[in-house]
């Protein structure tokens, strides 16, 4: 009964994630951590590889199709940074577990700081039209900017969530579906490398795999549906199922701080 609830939580969040270029593990990984039934370490790996299983195939998808909104001269140093990230926000996660022992602190550091970013991606979100944006190509810059997502994606393991859409709407000019599509570009990235670290390290945390089966058949399954919707949808509308996200997430995420700290 839980693998089927946990299939259904993956199955929507990655519609939802496909459709906003979020990624869905931003909705996944609290939806999880509010069951307090799984460690977080568990829930953060079945977060990441659930999100690295839709983002390949809307990759996949979109770099066969003649619809690409990926500039190679910007995304591929954008994945190539966000590669570098996702290392090393794997160490900084492992480093901050190994100081301590009740994994419900590192939980709450997590929470509060998935809290705090999806706090300033919706006020970013709501003022957007009178914020000023660049249009930056500078590959070294895509590099760095790179980098500090894949850092943020691999340690909350949310695979990259809404913080990626602003930097690139900041950072690059970039409409809503461009952002979405490089987005899920560099979560790809981010979420092999992370993942390749926890094989080489042998720090994969024990869990059940048919759990992770059926988390990952929601998430490609969930990326088929999210990205077929995405065709037929205006911006303005994706726009709106955005923010709606925005305030559900920001919801979850104080629910589950309030659980870890008390």
């Amino acid at each position: 009964m839980v693998s089927f609830i946990f299939f259904i939580i993956c199955f929507f969040a990655s519609i939802a994630g496909a459709i906003c270029g979020i990624g869905g593990g931003v909705i996944i990984k609290p939806a999880l951590d509010a069951f307090h039934i799984m460690d977080v370490a568990v829930i953060s790996f079945l977060s990441g590889c659930t999100v690295l299983s839709m983002s390949t195939y809307s990759v996949i998808k979109s770099t066969l199709s003649k619809h690409s909104y990926l500039d190679p001269k910007i995304s591929f140093p954008l994945a190539i940074g966000s590669s570098i990230g996702g290392l090393l926000g794997k160490w900084l996660f492992s480093f901050i577990l190994s100081l301590s022992k009740d994994t419900n602190q590192v939980g709450a550091i997590q929470t509060f700081c998935l809290l705090a970013i999806t706090i300033g991606t919706l006020l970013y979100t709501l003022y957007k039209e009178k914020i000023k944006t660049y249009r930056l190509t500078n590959k070294a810059v895509c590099l760095l900017i790179g980098s500090f997502l894949g850092i943020l994606s691999s340690f909350l393991g949310i695979g990259g969530g809404p913080i990626n859409l602003i930097v690139l709407f900041f950072f690059f000019s970039m409409d809503t579906k461009s952002a979405a599509e490089n987005s899920l570009y560099i979560i790809l990235f981010s979420q092999i490398t992370s993942l390749l670290s926890s094989i080489v390290s042998k720090s994969i945390p024990v869990f059940s795999l048919s759990m992770l089966f059926l988390m990952a058949l929601g998430g490609i399954f969930g990326g088929i549906c999210g990205r077929g919707i995405n065709k037929h949808i205006s911006e303005r509308t994706v726009d709106k199922l955005f923010i709606s996200l925005m305030l559900l997430i920001i919801g979850i995420n104080l629910y589950n701080l309030f659980i870890f700290t008390r």
